[in-house]
């Protein structure tokens, strides 16, 4: 087995279910953080900022600085800033977007904005979505931070963002147009942040429709851990088959990547 010079993880479902930290994943993250690992946190959750999302992780025992961090939101906005300089937006979502947004220079507009950007919101209104339908019907782009259709939680799977975009899609027929995981950019922006090429990183993540074919598309290895969304009898039906698959980050730590033996020739090497 290569090594690896970095490993991008996901974070819902890899190293905590909401509040709830996983405690393998902490337990191989901080082993991996003191070998001197080059580490990068990936999320398609757009309600946190990069600061909120490191104190949220080092109050679970996990080293992290907020410029480990990419977020949804982040990958949008630099879209935004890039493509379409001053746009006006109509943001539906928490502080995580909003303050991503803000950064980029978009204005705020919910009459007539360029673009309509929907993230997750938790506090979603019947007003807010009709807002949004209306301006995409009348030209507004429509983008989404990512296509989660379920946010893994300690109570279980919640609706993610997938599910307040299909009340949008069904309304307008119109689909937007998607940043987060799956997309290989937002594994190429944080490849790029760290310096390192996609042959010499690993993706780990547990959902097998986002993580997996992200860094897959992107080029880089994948492990699929069986903490969150995808459940072991969903692994043979993916459409993007893993490179490593595991129960936890730890298990994969233990038996794989602190040894660098993966234990057999195949390409899926399942521990």
């Amino acid at each position: 087995m290569k090594p690896y010079r970095a490993y991008l993880f996901d974070l819902d479902g890899t190293v905590y279910r909401g509040n709830k930290p996983i405690p393998e994943a902490v337990m191989a993250l901080r082993e991996m953080t003191e070998r001197g690992a080059h580490i990068a946190f990936l999320t398609n959750n757009s309600s946190m900022t990069p600061e909120q999302v490191a104190t949220k992780l080092r109050a679970m025992g996990v080293p992290a600085d907020p410029e480990q961090v990419v977020t949804s939101s982040l990958v949008t906005a630099a879209a935004l800033r890039e493509e379409m300089p001053g746009a006006s937006v109509y943001a539906i979502g928490e502080e995580g977007l909003l303050a991503a947004l803000r950064s980029a220079g978009c204005r705020f507009d919910d009459e007539r904005p360029d673009v309509v950007v929907v993230g997750i919101d938790r506090r979603l209104t019947y007003e807010k979505l009709a807002k949004a339908a209306l301006a995409i019907q009348r030209g507004a782009r429509f983008y989404a931070t990512n296509p989660d259709r379920a946010l893994p939680s300690e109570q279980g799977l919640l609706p993610g963002n997938g599910a307040l975009l299909a009340a949008l899609v069904t309304t307008t027929g119109v689909q937007p147009r998607v940043f987060g995981k799956p997309e290989p950019a937002f594994v190429h922006y944080a490849l790029k942040r760290l310096g390192v090429p996609p042959q010499e990183a690993l993706m780990v993540g547990d959902n097998g429709q986002t993580d997996i074919p992200a860094g897959a598309r992107a080029g880089t290895d994948t492990l699929l851990v069986l903490t969150g969304v995808t459940r072991p009898e969903d692994v043979q039906a993916l459409p993007v088959a893993p490179t490593y698959v595991a129960a936890n980050v730890k298990e994969w730590w233990e038996r794989v990547g602190k040894t660098g033996r993966a234990g057999s020739n195949s390409r899926t090497e399942t521990c």
